[in-house]
């Protein structure tokens, strides 16, 4: 018997606690460590050797791994050069250079000549042989103080009172209006020439004059301002001609009083005629040309009654063959960029002469960017819908430029307002455009070409409304 063991009675005592054997703790050895880790190594590369079993031959674990990483690599690459490629071609549009031509390149000094022969003028005469005006006045002085009476409109009102000018006089007013530094004496002879160069109610001259601005003058003092826009063909950019610029490069100082003297000269064609046709053609390309300088756009207003004169200048038999000369000549000059934009929107006259301007000068621009010899609305209007928006070597910044000149050339005039079958198939393209353009596209100048046809077919669509349900021209 041992001695820690129950007794016989306390066994037979249900009251007493019976005794809880002690469990036994399982003692994990080193020995059990290694063998369990042996084990499952064994399972491990059996794993391993059935995978290798039915692996193609020649490769191993290892190498698919590797080929996997790269492929992964290559992967992450390619759509990085993608979004490269993408990021590149939105940032192209700031390659394309903002509409503007230099106009005016290094100015020369103008052939004036010396003698002008204003101090022997009758005017002069009279103030030095009345004495009771009280004037000392000295020939010498004579220029000096016809400066004085022009700035201070006292030459305009002794011209008035007299009801004529004499040609030195004017010859010599109009020299200071072309090339004189002073300002106040330019905006003085501008007024003094605009004050002559009027007629009254009954269409007769208020100041009888012998000598008037010629063509030949005006064209020599603006190429004496450096104008550069008069070569035909002509269409070197605005970089290249910053470059070959100098420091007098810039618009000239007195291209305000030009303009105002060749709007004067423009309201006397009852009258007198300053101009013969070809010489106001030539004088109507130079005013379109200066549109495209952005040094003159504080002038916008000024430019726009310069040109919407000398439209009106010409006879209802001249305009249209004269219009046609004007929209080719300017068409040779002009760069198929952003600058045919510029130069048809700033043809802004409301009347059906400068509506007719901007509708030949858009037929003009789209007949030479397509290399056609007669200019014929339907196989422009066909060569510009046939341009597929949906190919990868879609030039949309030519596009944008062709929806522009092709909507100005059909809405401008009134040309095409019973021609529905043209305008319908011009509404039909630019819907395609609208809506064959992704909003996702981000090829260069696609955002801008899809907006663009968006905002003419909305005003097709208005026209359409406006017209009892048929599309037709304004």
């Amino acid at each position: 018997m041992v001695m820690d063991d129950p007794l016989d009675f306390e066994k037979e005592d249900p009251l007493f606690p019976a005794h809880r054997p002690n469990k036994r703790k399982k003692v994990i050895g080193l020995d059990d460590l290694l063998l369990d880790y042996f084990e499952t190594g064994k399972d491990e590369l059996k794993a391993k050797a059935v995978k290798a079993k039915h692996a193609p031959r020649g490769h191993n674990s290892d190498d698919e791994d590797t080929q996997a990483k790269e492929k992964k690599i290559s992967e992450f690459c390619k759509i990085v050069e993608d979004c490269e490629e993408k990021t590149n071609e939105i940032g192209a549009i700031d390659d394309i250079p903002p509409w503007g031509q230099k106009i005016f390149g290094c100015q020369q000094p103008p052939s004036i000549p010396g003698d002008s022969g204003v101090e022997n003028c009758q005017l002069l005469q009279s103030f030095c042989a009345n004495e009771q005006l009280g004037f000392d006045l000295q020939i010498e002085q004579g220029e000096a103080f016809l400066e004085g009476m022009l700035m201070d409109g006292w030459l305009q009102k002794l011209v008035h009172t007299y009801g004529s000018v004499e040609d030195s006089v004017a010859s010599w007013t109009l020299t200071k209006l072309l090339y004189s530094s002073n300002k106040k004496l330019q905006a003085s002879a501008a007024n003094f020439w605009d004050s002559i160069l009027s007629i009254d109610e009954a269409d007769k001259p208020l100041v009888k004059l012998g000598y008037f601005p010629s063509y030949s003058v005006l064209k020599c003092a603006i190429l004496s301002y450096g104008y550069l826009f008069d070569t035909p063909g002509n269409k070197a950019s605005n970089s290249e001609r910053v470059a070959a610029g100098s420091l007098d490069d810039g618009p000239p100082q007195n291209i305000i009083a030009w303009l105002r003297v060749v709007s004067a000269c423009c309201k006397i064609r009852k009258v007198h005629s300053i101009f013969s046709p070809s010489e106001a053609e030539e004088l109507l390309v130079i005013v379109i040309s200066l549109f495209l300088d952005r040094g003159l756009e504080g002038l916008l207003l000024i430019l726009g009654e310069c040109l919407n004169s000398l439209v009106l200048y010409f006879n209802t038999s001249e305009w249209e063959s004269s219009c046609v000369m004007v929209a080719e000549s300017i068409a040779q000059r002009v760069t198929m960029d952003l600058n045919c934009l510029r130069i048809v929107d700033c043809i802004t006259g409301t009347n059906n002469r400068s509506k007719f301007l901007r509708s030949q000068l858009a037929l003009q621009l789209l007949k030479i960017s397509f290399g056609l010899k007669v200019a014929s609305v339907e196989k422009i209007l066909k060569l510009v819908t046939s341009i597929n928006v949906k190919e990868k070597e879609c030039d949309f910044f030519r596009l944008y430029v062709y929806l522009g000149l092709m909507d100005t050339l059909l809405f401008s005039s009134d040309a095409f307002r019973d021609k529905t079958v043209i305008v319908d198939s011009w509404r039909n393209y630019l819907r395609n455009c609208s809506t064959q353009i992704g909003c996702r596209n981000w090829r260069f100048y696609a955002p801008m070409a899809r907006n663009k046809a968006s905002y003419l077919l909305q005003g097709a669509s208005s026209r359409k409304s406006a017209h009892g349900g048929s599309i037709s021209a304004p």
